[in-house]
């Protein structure tokens, strides 16, 4: 599977109407489409507008304990992330979010379950 294919797996798993009973947080989260070829012209205006090399691939705007919100990186089995993806996951946990790389569309279900499992009681 592509990583697009895995990313599409992900959100069609978090639309399920018993995924989405039990997590109704669900409904915020959403791809930042940052990666993909473009042509020259495309690839400036992008980057005008504020698209970054490295952001990571889906984010969930929402708290759970020490964290602001969860972003991942999701990677093929056989993917790894590039430098400026480990810089913008330095970053973001450094401003109070969880960054994780998950490898595979599982992974990243694995991961939103643990964390939307995290109490939504923010800590201060």
């Amino acid at each position: 599977m592509t990583e697009a294919q895995h990313q599409a797996m992900v959100m069609k798993w978090s639309q399920q109407p018993e995924i989405r009973s039990r997590w109704p947080e669900l409904a915020l989260l959403y791809h930042i489409p940052n990666g993909g070829t473009r042509d020259a012209i495309e690839g400036r205006h992008l980057k005008q507008q504020g698209v970054k090399r490295g952001v990571p691939d889906l984010c969930l705007p929402v708290a759970r304990e020490n964290y602001h919100a969860l972003y991942i990186e999701l990677k093929t089995d056989t993917g790894r992330a590039t430098t400026e993806q480990k810089w913008w996951g330095e970053h973001l946990k450094c401003q109070g979010n969880m960054w994780q790389v998950c490898h595979g569309w599982e992974a990243a279900v694995t991961m939103l379950e643990w964390y939307l499992s995290l109490s939504d009681e923010v800590v201060t």
